[in-house]
């Protein structure tokens, strides 16, 4: 059995770094790991136009400070003008689209899929990627990316050149969708390779691990962790790492956000081990990504070595997933 893998540029393709001192806090340990990420442009306000673009992406880099990192920026979905799109073209990676009132600061995206589409149209012709978290708020929670699925299938149809990444899919419906079109592929995250609702609210309720899509049933986990154990080659790893300070968390009203970046690579390694699974692990984590997009990342090399480690109990004020527990693998 492999004692250690070295990593070659590995990316995150969804990920919350905020802003303020908690963008300080977590920029800088993504960075330290990963040689890429794409940065979600849900603030408030949300990073709309190309001046705040602009001024998000250099707090981004002041924040990521000298690791070799490079942020993918992602601007929040609204209707442009084919000047708006043309003028930050260079600048983005895609454009994230938040049915209204989804999740986390939504507040302002698409009331309706149908009234996107002239800008879905630009975007299909410009060649930029369309994100999107997707889910039907007004659906019963556990059945809001399935009711979600079938404007996927209207979505790759209608705009067949139009590059479509479902973000942090959590359901099997999800992954057999990425055998339908050739136009969509997805994002997962750790936690939901790792867990079900039964392990956010099946004994004592853990706000640790709820987030935004919530957990579902074991066989759809099964499902996420097969693709990914096989290196789907339209499936990427996006940790949707979701910082809220301690009081955000343990609170009624709980914010959604599992915060997992600075132990991601290491838990990567240890359920890839645990399948003997390691030699798909780098596809996994940024060959896939840099086939979709078309991606040439910096060089960076990640040493992991099968040796336990202690997660810290927080980060600043930011409670991690598996706090205080031990992984049995650690980064260099």
């Amino acid at each position: 059995m492999p004692t250690e893998i070295f990593l070659q540029s590995p990316l995150d393709m969804h990920i919350h770094f905020r802003e303020g001192a908690m963008l300080d806090l977590v920029a800088p340990l993504s960075a330290e790991t990963f040689a890429g990420g794409v940065i979600m442009p849900n603030l408030v306000p949300p990073v709309a136009d190309l001046e705040r673009l602009e001024w998000y992406t250099g707090e981004v880099r002041r924040a990521v400070g000298d690791h070799v990192f490079t942020p993918y920026m992602a601007l929040f979905f609204r209707n442009y003008s084919e000047a708006d799109l043309a003028a930050v073209r260079e600048s983005i990676i895609g454009i994230k689209l938040y049915p209204e009132g989804v999740t986390t600061n939504s507040e302002g995206g698409v009331k309706s899929v149908s009234d996107a589409e002239q800008t879905m149209a630009m975007m299909q012709d410009m060649d930029i990627p369309l994100l999107v978290h997707g889910e039907v708020p007004e659906s019963f929670v556990m059945d809001r990316e399935s009711d979600f699925l079938p404007t996927y299938d209207e979505l790759a149809q209608k705009f067949p050149r139009l590059k479509i990444i479902m973000e942090h899919i959590t359901t099997a419906a999800a992954v057999k969708l990425l055998d339908r079109y050739e136009n969509v592929h997805a994002t997962v995250t750790l936690q939901h390779l790792l867990i079900t609702l039964d392990d956010v609210a099946g004994g004592l309720l853990n706000p640790h691990l709820f987030c935004k899509p919530i957990a579902k049933r074991p066989e759809d986990r099964d499902a996420l962790l097969h693709a990914a154990l096989t290196a789907h080659p339209k499936l990427m790893f996006g940790s949707d790492s979701a910082p809220h300070p301690l009081e955000k968390k343990e609170c009624c009203g709980c914010a959604a956000g599992v915060f997992t970046a600075p132990v991601a690579l290491a838990m990567l390694a240890e359920l890839f081990d645990a399948h003997d699974a390691l030699d798909k692990l780098q596809a996994f984590v940024s060959g896939n990504a840099q086939s979709i997009y078309g991606l040439t990342p910096p060089a960076k090399t990640v040493h992991l070595v099968k040796e336990p480690c202690t997660v810290p109990a927080k980060y600043g004020d930011v409670v991690p997933i598996r706090s205080g527990g031990e992984i049995g693998w650690r980064v260099v």
